[in-house]
């Protein structure tokens, strides 16, 4: 596996949501803080900033056009054409300023999920079917991070950050319910461990997590055991994606907003996007179709 490559100079307070769009063949990815998407072009190296004018913590790109998205104010959909939100629905809508959307992701049936977080672990996990109708899958969540299925859907993964676990489901493909919780990774509360955050699934199975505060990003094997760790050049890592066109560069996002200000010459790099070189192949991720 290749070292750690320094791709995009995006200065983020808070990237993530990476996603590697399967017709532009181009990167997207979230300043969450900040409300922007970002979008870049490895064959140019062009990167395009866009104001959202709102927070927004996740997206999927939309079959119809346009992108699925998480926001402040529930899911949406925006199209780069029009600059502007069209709203689906707010699942809490009276829930207070210090909740919000966190990370998200779209299944094979073309579902969107996104999870809120706050201080306190009262939050859930929502789907959006393509219908616009949305579910209560999971609840008393402290923070709501990486998400994905393994290779033959059979399970779900989900990280509460808040706990320091990625849980493991069994998961119907067809129905989209989740069952039989269960831990498949615990970070030890140790210094310097750092937190699991947003994540990536091979086609091995394997799992690769970023470790919110731990300067790496960890592979898991199926079994919850972790088969490696790349350490990274930031110390906040939040969430990675695999894409080019062999689905073989894992993109990562990273964040400034945790570092004091008079430690941030010591990381100037701190919210900028990077790449490796994976010794295996990923997934496109699959498009909302609603």
């Amino acid at each position: 596996m290749s070292e750690v490559e320094h791709v995009v100079s995006a200065q983020c307070c808070l990237g993530e949501g990476p996603l590697w769009h399967p017709t532009e063949q181009v990167l997207y990815w979230l300043d969450i803080l900040q409300g922007c998407l970002h979008r870049f072009d490895p064959r140019s190296g062009d990167h395009q900033v866009m104001d959202l004018g709102m927070i927004t913590s996740a997206m999927g790109v939309r079959a119809s056009g346009g992108f699925v998205m998480s926001t402040k104010k529930g899911f949406a959909f925006w199209e780069p054409q029009k600059g502007k939100f069209e709203s689906i629905n707010d699942p809490d809508p009276d829930q207070n300023d210090g909740v919000r959307f966190n990370d998200g992701k779209t299944d094979r049936q073309g579902r969107f999920w996104a999870g809120k977080m706050s201080s306190v672990p009262e939050n859930s996990l929502f789907r959006l079917d393509v219908d616009g109708s949305v579910h209560r899958m999971e609840s008393s969540i402290h923070v709501s991070n990486g998400l994905g299925w393994s290779p033959d859907m059979g399970t779900f993964y989900y990280t509460d950050s808040g706990n320091k676990t990625i849980y493991a489901y069994d998961f119907d493909e067809r129905t989209g319910n989740i069952s039989g919780r269960r831990i498949f990774a615990r970070v030890p509360q140790e210094p310097g461990e750092g937190t699991p955050d947003g994540l990536a699934i091979d086609e091995q199975g394997y799992i690769w997590s970023a470790r919110w505060g731990g300067w790496k990003i960890a592979r898991y094997a199926p079994d919850g055991q972790i088969e490696r760790e790349v350490p990274m050049p930031v110390e906040f890592p939040t969430s990675c994606a695999f894409g080019g066109p062999d689905l073989d560069d894992l993109y990562i996002t990273s964040a400034w907003t945790e570092i004091r200000s008079e430690n941030r010459a010591s990381q100037p790099l701190a919210g900028d996007v990077f790449r490796i070189k994976a010794p295996v192949r990923g997934f496109l991720e699959p498009v909302y179709r609603g």
